[in-house]
C-alpha cells in the first residue's frame, strides 16, 4: 500500500503532537518557544555536548532507566514514593522534570537559575522517615549526588547506545562536565566531572544500594503497568526493555531482571533503535531561523 507524502507527513505530525503533549504538557508549546527564543546568555553553547545528549530521542530510554536505577537507594526512593505524587500523576512528574531540563539545557542563564532555584525550594520540604526509622531530605548533598549520577549515568548510557551521533571518548567527559555545572547549582558537593570519575562515584554508592519494596513496586508500576492506551503499550514495552538494558548489570540483577546477553543484542537493542528512530522521525521540528545561545562560564 502506497502513502503519499502529505499523509505520511501528516500522521509524523500528529505523533509527534501525542508525544510532546505526553512529555511536555499543556504549557509544552508556550515553554518550547520561551526556552529557545529567548535572548541571552545561556549555561551551554551550542557545541557542548549536554546539548547534543538532552535533545535526542534516546532520552526517552535514558529517562525511564534513571528512574529505575535511582530507585535503588532506598531514602531517594522513600522520598520519591511520600512526596512525588509518580503513581497518582506520572505525566506531570515526567512534565515537570523534562521542562526542567530543557531550561537548564537550552535556556537563558536567567531562567536555568530560576529554575534551579524552584527546585532547591521544593527540595527543602521533603523530608520524611524511612519505614525502617532512617530520616531522609531531598536537599541533603550526598542524596542529591546520587540522584544526579544515576541520572547523568542512564543518559549518557542511553545515548551511547540509541543516540544519533554518540559521543566520543572526549565528548562522554564534556558531557559530565557539563551536567556538573547543574549539580552544584542543585547543592551537589563535587560533582564528577569526567566519565572516570562517574564511574567511581557510582561504585562508591554501591553499598548502600537495594531493591527495596518501594523500588520493586515502582519497578512494576513503571515496567508494567504505564498509564497507557492499551494501543501503545507494544511500543512501550520496547522501550522499557531497552531502558532495563540500559542498566548496570548489577543494577538489574538488584532489580531482578537479568536478561540473556545474546536476547539482548538480538531482540531488544534492534528495536530500541528502531523505536528511537520513530520517535526522531516523529518528533522532527525545522530549524529555528535564530536561537540566540552565548554560553555562561561555569
Amino acid at each position: 500500500m502506497n502513502v503519499s507524502a502529505p499523509a505520511l507527513e501528516r500522521l509524523r505530525e500528529q505523533l509527534g503532537r501525542g508525544l510532546f503533549a505526553r512529555v511536555a504538557g499543556p504549557a509544552g508549546p508556550s515553554n518550547r518557544a520561551r526556552i529557545h527564543g529567548t535572548p541571552g546568555p545561556r549555561w551551554f553553547g551550542p557545541e557542548r555536548p549536554v546539548r547534543r545528549v538532552h535533545g535526542d530521542a534516546s532520552m526517552f530510554i535514558g529517562g525511564l532507566s534513571a528512574l529505575l536505577l535511582q530507585s535503588l537507594h532506598p531514602l531517594a526512593m522513600a522520598a520519591v514514593a511520600a512526596h512525588s505524587g509518580y503513581r497518582g500523576d506520572p505525566w506531570g512528574r515526567l512534565q515537570r522534570t523534562s521542562t526542567f531540563l530543557a531550561v537548564t539545557t537550552f535556556g537563558t542563564a536567567a531562567d536555568a537559575e530560576a529554575a534551579v532555584a524552584r527546585v532547591r525550594a521544593v527540595h527543602e520540604g521533603v523530608r520524611g522517615v524511612t519505614d525502617d526509622g532512617q530520616a531522609y531530605w531531598a536537599a541533603d548533598p550526598h542524596l542529591l549526588g546520587w540522584v544526579h549520577v544515576a541520572e547523568v549515568d542512564s543518559f549518557l548510557r542511553a545515548h551511547q547506545l540509541y543516540g544519533v551521533r554518540p559521543l566520543d571518548a572526549a565528548g562522554c567527559d564534556a558531557y559530565v562536565a557539563d551536567t556538573a555545572r547543574v549539580a552544584r547549582a542543585l547543592g551537589v558537593c563535587d560533582p564528577p566531572r569526567d566519565r572516570a570519575g562517574l564511574d567511581r562515584r557510582l561504585a562508591a554508592y554501591r553499598p548502600e544500594l537495594r531493591a527495596g519494596r518501594e523500588a520493586r513496586e515502582a519497578a512494576r508500576f513503571l515496567l508494567l503497568h504505564p498509564p497507557l492506551p492499551l494501543a501503545v503499550r507494544p511500543a512501550y514495552a520496547v522501550l522499557a526493555a531497552n531502558a532495563l538494558a540500559v542498566l548496570p548489570p548489577w543494577a538489574r540483577e538488584l532489580l531482578g531482571t537479568p536478561c540473556p546477553p545474546v536476547l539482548e543484542r538480538a531482540c531488544v537493542r534492534p528495536a530500541g533503535k528502531l523505536l528511537t528512530g520513530g520517535i526522531r522521525w516523529a518528533m522532527r521540528q525545522p530549524v529555528a531561523a535564530a536561537q540566540p545561545s552565548t554560553p555562561v562560564a561555569s
